[in-house]
């Protein structure tokens, strides 16, 4: 194996790393977003709020 092949092949192998991170990186992600309903920790922040608020006065 000459040194063009060696340098091809190590290039193939970071590719493959990269990819396999980016993927990694992605589902998480995707699962983390899933799992979080945005409106419902809006609508949760809102009452809790509230709830201060009345505590307060």
């Amino acid at each position: 194996m000459d040194k063009q092949q060696q340098k091809q092949q190590q290039q193939q192998a970071r590719q493959k790393q990269q990819a396999q991170q980016q993927q990694a990186g992605q589902s998480y992600g995707t699962e983390f977003a899933s799992e979080t309903n945005a409106q419902e920790v809006r609508q949760q922040n809102q009452q809790s709020q509230q709830g201060k608020n009345q505590q307060q006065k």
